[in-house]
């Protein structure tokens, strides 16, 4: 997971200390190392692991397609909301409320995270000092332990570190179980858990001391566990260990390598535009005496001038000597765009959701038809968000009329994703026309068609009014007095 995490964070300096370059981990020299057959040589060996000349400056170049991939994964899941129905017609209410809460951006954030872990972590949260109402909290999958019972989520440890002072490390730890929650504050170290301390002894944890039964343990009014784990994909890498097998699969997973060889790629490409800057090498003595003892300078503006101590000939202008290294543009692009297109591949996605093979106007289905990769993983993806998503919804529900008492029957809704890729409104306008000459749709149907989005209010009124504006709106014969 760190080795993902630094992928999909994107800073140089942490892909350095993570593969050794420059002594990251390794010391002042990682050369050595790269000749060792265990992990560390294994990354040593990568080209981030490469040290950086002695007195140079670093000229690697980090390309983020880490975070374009796992931006991209949260884009084709929430980039429009999804939409929740229960069936009691007062948790619907209830649940439009707390939907348009900022869930969906906890939502996106989550699909992102849990695209670059592996897995995300979905519980209810509340605080009466800051919200009258619950909400959902995304906890990252590198900050949890958790515990599988026939790949089912049965229990998990939260931990944060609430202080830090002289080598102490204060850390408070939620276990969260099957209708309670159990908190303990422990004071150690950075390698070592340490001993349990009570919760009173540090500001962050003291509130929940009042709480906390003789065990520890505070309730949460719901009978089952009020955490949701949703795994990205399922796992490769860790399918023999018992332990790990149903923490799920990060997009980077296998695609290291490959975006390793592209920062190569493109760090070649511009050492080729560095050594290819014009150079015109003339003799020292051309160059402007600073005086006797004080040595040559140069303009900056005459950049392409280089000296070399060599004689000068009168009236030899041969010794002017132009160099222009070619900047293979070309072939760098080339290996740039097939290596763009494997990862994009080897992580389960087409080009043309991020951008590639041009941006030329086409329909909605041939989105999909040029997109028919990222539409498979997306729906492979959903199946696993639709249960996760849904336990944690019935958890906030439950939280939420046990802490609030808004009257909600807690139930997992039903959750339908919208469509991420939109038709055109010129398309539907057409196929709406076509059905009504055909006489093969109602008026209902045909403003369904043109608003998905609208609900049965929105879409009852617009009826209406196309109606009236028509002239097919018949008066009730029984409001009228027309009939006996």
């Amino acid at each position: 997971m760190n080795v993902w995490d630094t992928w999909w964070g994107g800073d140089p300096d942490r892909l350095e200390q993570l593969y050794g370059a420059g002594g990251g981990g390794f010391g002042p020299d990682p050369k050595p190392v790269q000749f060792s057959t265990g992990v560390l040589g294994k990354f040593a060996r990568w080209w981030w692991g490469t040290p950086t000349a002695p007195g140079g400056r670093r000229t690697k170049l980090h390309v983020p397609i880490a975070g374009d991939l796992c931006g991209g994964s949260a884009d084709l899941l929430f980039s429009e909301p999804p939409k929740f129905t229960a069936a009691d017609e007062t948790t619907q209410k209830r649940l439009d409320m707390l939907a348009d809460d900022g869930m969906l951006a906890t939502l996106q954030t989550a699909a992102e995270v849990g695209a670059a872990l592996g897995g995300i972590y979905l519980r209810p949260v509340y605080d009466l000092d800051v919200a009258d109402r619950p909400w959902l909290h995304a906890t990252h999958a590198d900050r949890a332990i958790p515990t599988f019972t026939w790949n089912r989520l049965s229990s998990v440890l939260f931990w944060k570190v609430v202080h830090e002072e002289d080598g102490q490390v204060w850390r408070h730890l939620e276990c969260h179980e099957k209708g309670r929650i159990l908190h303990g504050l422990y004071q150690g170290t950075k390698e070592k858990l340490g001993r349990a301390v009570p919760l009173e002894d540090h500001p962050a944890t003291e509130a929940y001391a009042a709480l906390v039964n003789e065990d520890g343990a505070l309730a949460t009014g719901y009978n089952g566990l009020d955490v949701s784990y949703i795994p990205n994909q399922n796992s490769r890498r860790w399918r023999r260990d018992e332990k790990l097998s149903d923490l799920g699969r990060s997009d980077l997973d296998g695609i290291e390598p490959m975006m390793d060889s592209l920062d190569e790629t493109y760090a070649s490409w511009m050492r080729d535009i560095r050594i290819g800057k014009g150079r015109v090498i003339t003799p020292n003595a051309y160059l402007q005496s600073n005086g006797r003892g004080q040595g040559a300078s140069w303009n900056p503006d005459q950049e392409i001038y280089a000296g070399l101590d060599m004689l000068a000939r009168g009236g030899d202008t041969q010794q002017l000597t132009a160099v222009q290294f070619k900047i293979r543009v070309q072939e760098h692009r080339d290996t740039a765009e097939d290596l763009v297109n494997q990862i994009l591949r080897s992580a389960g996605y087409s080009g043309q959701t991020f951008g590639l093979g041009g941006d030329a106007a086409v329909t909605a289905t041939e989105v999909k038809s040029r997109e028919r990769r990222s539409m498979t993983t997306r729906g492979r993806k959903i199946l696993r968000w639709r249960p996760g998503l849904q336990d944690a919804i019935h958890a906030l529900l439950a939280i939420d009329q046990e802490v609030f008492h808004s009257g909600v029957t807690p139930q997992p809704p039903t959750i339908e994703f919208e469509d991420s890729v939109q038709e055109d409104p010129l398309a539907l306008a057409n196929t709406a026309e076509v059905l009504r000459r055909a006489q093969a749709a109602s008026t209902d149907t045909l403003v369904r068609m043109a608003h998905p989005e609208w609900n049965d209010v929105q879409v009852s009124a617009e009826v209406e009014r196309i109606h009236q504006e028509q002239g097919m709106a018949v008066p009730d014969p029984m409001q009228t007095g027309a009939l006996p």
